[in-house]
């Protein structure tokens, strides 16, 4: 293993240890009021940083863990342009969303999570977006059909934008139940020509504009990834490892923990079964028909469909 896969699984096992802790710690010590323990003086300074920077951190590790694992696999350049491309397209919908309300329907985010790109995005938002896909991506390399004509990358597209949205059944409702909130609707900015059943608030305050918007989103994103590393790729140099698997399994941790300990069961039984049910299909899968090793990207490598063509 090289010393930039050891830094990966290190960033990794940083993500699955703070998503942990802080799923244990908002389903109990911080479900409700802020408890005694930590106002004093000095355990209020350890609970006012841990609310700021745990979440950023945690997010930057799975982001780190994600693109440190691309860099043998597709060359440092493409790696980066994938990654710079695939959280500027993120960026780009979530900031639709947060000044005219699409593709997700109008909100903003609060000041929990610090900094905002443009006064609107935090920069947490649109890497987590990378990282997550590139485990949805990794998940349809062991499930789907794979070669890299344009029809092939469509439908792992399509199924790794359903496969990232399942990630936000639990997380919407979460994000928006734990003191302060991450990010809030705001209804009545809507346009009057949305339809009505697309713009209430359904699921634990959320409207259905906002899966739409993901479901779409998540597409886009995730073809352009494909653009960045073509099926073949993924099925040869990514699905091998079980470390993009994982990324996006314990994305659901503590979504799921806070939703559990606020009793919304519809977001916990459908985003659990959805999330996890392919994922275990991949794991139990294994590297069957896989390479067993990496093969490191040559200068000879073809092209792939790095001119960004869309077919």
């Amino acid at each position: 293993m090289s010393g930039i896969e050891r830094t990966a699984w290190a960033a990794f096992w940083g993500y699955a240890g703070l998503s942990t802790f802080g799923a244990i710690a908002y389903a109990t010590v911080l479900s409700g009021d802020t408890p005694q323990l930590l106002v004093g003086p000095y355990t209020a300074k350890v609970y006012q940083y841990s609310l700021a920077y745990a979440p950023l951190t945690t997010v930057y590790l799975g982001a780190i863990a994600a693109l440190l694992h691309t860099l043998p696999r597709l060359g440092a350049g493409r790696a980066l342009a994938m990654f710079v491309a695939a959280s500027g397209l993120a960026l780009a919908s979530e900031l639709g969303g947060t000044n005219i309300g699409l593709p997700f329907g109008p909100y903003h985010y609060t000041d929990m999570l610090g900094w905002k790109i443009l006064g609107d995005v935090p920069p947490p938002i649109p890497v987590s977006w990378f990282y997550m896909l590139y485990g949805c991506l990794a998940i349809c390399a062991r499930l789907m059909t794979t070669d890299d004509s344009g029809t092939t990358k469509w439908k792992w597209a399509v199924a790794a934008g359903f496969l990232l949205t399942f990630w936000d059944i639990p997380q919407d409702p979460a994000m928006t139940a734990v003191q302060p909130h991450h990010w809030e609707w705001d209804f009545d900015k809507f346009p009057a020509w949305v339809p009505g059943f697309v713009k209430a608030p359904f699921f634990y305050g959320m409207p259905l504009s906002n899966w739409i918007g993901w479901v779409v989103t998540g597409i886009l994103v995730a073809r352009l990834m494909l653009a960045f590393m073509p099926p073949s790729v993924v099925r040869d140099r990514v699905a091998p490892s079980r470390l993009p698997l994982l990324v996006y399994a314990v994305g659901g941790i503590m979504p799921l923990a806070i939703c559990i300990k606020h009793g919304m069961w519809w977001a916990v039984v459908p985003g659990a079964l959805l999330m996890y049910g392919p994922t275990v299909l991949a794991w139990r899968a294994g590297a069957a028909g896989l390479p067993a090793t990496v093969t490191p990207p040559g200068r000879d490598d073809p092209p792939g469909d790095l001119a960004l063509s869309v077919k």
